[in-house]
């Protein structure tokens, strides 16, 4: 019962703090902060929050898929494996010290890079500071822990097959990126992933989790001055091995020179699952704050062009949009839905035209005021939480991207005028050469999708993507 009301505790006083800052929707700026780095490189951001009796860590290592090769999806399953066992506790411990003071710590890895994250009463923080040291520094990686988690993850693999929205972005990013690292997918393959070894996961935790190029950020109910000390003191020993890197390829990323469509069958769907995109742009490209106000009102909010169109108005789906993913060298754009296999073309073929209306006939200055106000609303809410501004700080740090950023995102946003989105979406949003990835029964699809382009078939059933 003591357990339960610490846990009930933090979530009244997460809601709390959330409503203090949803308040502060205005002229929103980044709070002061404290950056320093380490003798061994590692980069240190603290940042004083006193709302609330909490700390939130976190943290990045240029750790993600990228770094694969082809061992695809050995990222992500190292960066899980990081919580499996320390030289100083084990899984079952470490578990088990989160729970007794109902903190959270967690693992993943993306495309780019590895993350850590945590959250913890300020009153628990020497039981806690010391668990997440461990867990970055002296993993063991213990072969039976590794093996079960192996085993579920191959039987997640297939499920997710089972699923086309599930799996349509790995199928997207290999088409468009084809070998480039961006192309690997993020979890693996069944083939790759059974070949994986903890001897692996050791070697790509050995050579790419290193303090040099890696960051933590401490956000919350602290002295800066005493926080300093103590993260210098636990992290300031945290040596690597000289090893050879395994780096991403920077590379130019295959050209998107004609119209294609990838067709993936799954036999015994219903409905069919598509994106229609392109190359987009960077995560520090120096217009992704008005291509975001564009994108907003193509497909970035359920009033947008195309939700109203494919689901609102036509009712051909329960939903649409369109997304700009971004990374350190490139980035996509896509157009996305779902409906029944009967309607797919006609969805597919008015989303087309949404997007060619958006080139042909622009904007008006109605539509743009409302985009600009939304997303200026929007905004702040981003980074309404102690942990947010945790993440922030590290993914700044990652994507070498500066205050202004956050501090002049809003005048940017007002600055957008009509000539400028016409710019905005003559450069960014494309109009040919476009790339069709559709999932769904290809007997039914296969004649009526070569009108977009050359038509490339796969099996969902196939390994990978």
């Amino acid at each position: 019962m003591k357990h339960y009301l610490k846990s009930l505790f933090i979530l009244i006083f997460i809601f709390f703090s959330q409503q203090s800052l949803w308040s502060q929707t205005s002229n929103f700026k980044l709070p002061d902060y404290e950056k320093f780095t380490l003798p061994t490189g590692l980069t240190i951001y603290l940042m004083e929050q006193h709302e609330v009796p909490f700390i939130n860590v976190s943290a990045i290592f240029p750790a993600g898929s990228v770094k694969d090769g082809i061992q695809y999806g050995l990222s992500a399953l190292t960066s899980e494996c990081l919580l499996f066992g320390t030289e100083n506790y084990t899984k079952d411990q470490i578990e088990q010290i989160a729970d007794f003071h109902g903190a959270e710590l967690s693992t993943s890895a993306l495309q780019e890079y590895a993350t850590l994250n945590s959250y913890f009463l300020k009153d628990d923080q020497d039981e806690l500071f010391p668990l997440i040291k461990e867990v970055i520094e002296n993993p063991v990686f213990p072969e039976d822990e590794f093996e079960k988690r192996k085993q579920r993850w191959l039987v997640e693999l297939e499920q997710d097959k089972e699923s086309p929205r599930r799996v349509i972005r790995s199928y997207f990013n290999k088409f468009i990126f084809e070998n480039d690292p961006l192309g690997n997918p993020v979890y693996g393959t069944i083939s790759t992933l059974s070949g994986l070894s903890v001897k692996d996961v050791k070697n790509f935790y050995k050579n790419n989790y290193k303090p040099k190029g890696s960051a933590i950020a401490v956000v919350g109910d602290f002295s800066s001055a005493e926080m300093k000390k103590k993260i210098s003191d636990l992290f300031d020993g945290w040596k690597s091995e000289q090893s050879l890197m395994v780096t991403d390829i920077i590379s130019e990323p295959p050209a998107c020179d004609k119209n294609r469509v990838l067709l993936i069958n799954k036999n015994d769907s219903q409905e069919t699952t598509f994106y229609i995109g392109q190359y987009g742009i960077t995560k520090n490209h120096p217009e992704n704050i008005p291509v975001q106000v564009i994108n907003t009102i193509l497909g970035g909010r359920f009033t947008s062009w195309l939700n109203s169109e494919l689901r609102i108005n036509s009712g051909l789906t329960y939903g649409a949009g369109s997304t700009f993913t971004s990374y350190r060298n490139s980035g996509t754009f896509n157009v996305s839905s779902f409906t029944e296999t009967s309607t797919a073309i006609e969805a597919i073929d008015l989303a087309h035209d949404v997007l060619n209306r958006l080139q042909t006939k622009g904007v008006d200055e109605e539509t743009l005021s409302s985009a600009k106000n939304y997303i200026k609303g929007l905004f702040p809410l981003d980074y309404e939480t102690s942990g947010d501004l945790a993440s922030l700080l590290v993914w700044m740090f990652y994507y070498n991207i500066n205050d202004s950023f956050i501090n002049d995102f809003q005048k940017k946003v007002d600055e957008l005028t009509l000539e400028k989105a016409k710019e905005i979406i003559a450069k960014y949003f494309p109009k040919e050469n476009l790339q069709f990835v559709l999932i769904g029964k290809a007997s039914e699809l296969r004649d009526k999708v070569s009108k977009y382009g050359e038509v490339i078939e796969k099996e969902i059933t196939d390994d990978g993507f």
